[in-house]
């Protein structure tokens, strides 16, 4: 039997364009045999003919409803699962909307602009039987599944650093109401950069451990320069420090930490040359050597074993490569798939544990450089009218 999930898709803007586009394609070219999508629903804030013309320049099959309210998608009963593609400032109140109306959701990173808005969907989630999960796509890359599988076998041997970096290059300034640099919309790098190098961070250094064994960061420093004129962040650089290692959880000698540094800026890139990639992106250095992820951060197709001792083994070059024209964003929507039919409330791949202290990791951050959004975004009351 094939499981079909029925999606609603919440906002009608470039990354819900860009994911349904994926939805689309036949989930057997990818190997997936036993889920299957449907759009059943499209809701825009602003007008019903946004939807609508969101369904028809899709051309999604079917006859999807179209609604101007997200309150009237969350009532929907062809709908089993919600995807939230609106800024971060408004995920929390979009999310409870649609586990408060008893839909799973499936929403877009960051979770939610602070841990005290992302525990209370969790627990929410949990009190409804509903599934929830943040839409980290980059985790359920083959490639991620992967790179994480190789530091389990101990491949690199004890891994005790991580560099990785996801910087846009941008030249051009963006106006103050930009959603990047707008505080209204909870922009900045941070928040919608920086939890992709926060991803790797995590899944290489925490998420490789046995979930008894995995613990939050016992040391946060960081660096933040702020956007002229708005005091988004521009420029954030993180220092994390773990009191393991992996993958054995301790090192044998005598006990050692593991360290990251992630960083993320706009107005320099990762690689100078933006077509690109020019280098790794992702450094995930072991005593017995390092793996390299080629950026972007976000869409890694390609990554390399470099050993230690070359007399060894050669250098490993592994690609992962993407037909042109799919981005790689079924991927989170078969895992939320498969979930939803085996009654599971949230995923192995990125549980809501490890969302909360991701966020909280960004809570720290924010802290040390005063950065506060204004306070109907960052309140756990619901509902507020955004």
């Amino acid at each position: 039997m094939i499981y079909n999930a029925r999606w609603g898709i919440l906002a009608t803007g470039g990354i819900a364009k860009t994911f349904v586009s994926d939805l689309l394609k036949d989930p057997k070219a990818r190997g997936a045999l036993d889920v299957s999508h449907t759009v059943t629903a499209v809701a825009s804030s602003s007008s019903k003919s946004r939807a609508e013309n969101f369904i028809s320049e899709l051309n999604i099959p079917g006859t999807p409803s179209a609604y101007g309210s997200y309150e009237d998608i969350v009532k929907d009963s062809n709908v089993d699962i919600v995807y939230i593609a609106t800024p971060h400032s408004h995920h929390y109140q979009n999310a409870r909307l649609a586990l408060e109306s008893g839909k799973h959701v499936l929403c877009e990173k960051a979770f939610t602009v602070n841990a005290a808005q992302a525990k209370i969907l969790c627990e929410l989630a949990k009190e409804k039987n509903l599934f929830l999960m943040e839409a980290v796509w980059t985790r359920y890359f083959p490639l991620s599944i992967q790179v994480r599988e190789l530091i389990q076998k101990g491949e690199i041997g004890e891994v005790l650093r991580v560099i990785t970096d996801l910087s846009l290059g941008n030249s051009d300034y963006w106006d103050a109401s930009h959603r990047m640099v707008n505080l209204d919309l909870a922009g900045g790098a941070l928040l919608d950069l920086g939890v992709y190098p926060l991803t790797w961070v995590f899944q290489t250094l925490y998420h490789t451990l046995p979930p008894a064994q995995r613990q939050p960061p016992s040391s946060i420093v960081s660096s933040m320069a702020k956007y002229p004129g708005t005091g988004a962040d521009e420029s954030t650089t993180m220092i994390i420090t773990f009191p393991t290692t992996t993958p054995s959880g301790t090192s044998h000698a005598h006990h050692r930490t593991s360290h990251a540094v992630a960083m993320t800026a706009f107005a320099v890139g990762t690689n100078p040359d933006l077509r690109n990639s020019t280098g790794p992106a992702i450094r995930i250095q072991g005593t017995k050597g390092e793996i390299q992820v080629d950026g972007p951060a976000f869409r890694p197709l390609r990554f390399r074993v470099i050993p230690k001792n070359e007399s060894d083994t050669k250098v490993r070059e592994v690609e992962c490569a993407i037909p042109d024209g799919e981005r790689g964003m079924y991927w989170e929507a078969d895992e939320a798939a498969r979930c939803v039919r085996d009654g599971k409330l949230e995923s192995e791949g990125l549980p809501w544990e490890e969302s909360i202290v991701i966020m909280q990791t960004m809570d720290e951050i924010r802290k040390q450089h005063g950065l506060v959004y204004p306070e109907k975004i960052e309140s756990t009351e619901y509902p507020v009218q955004l």
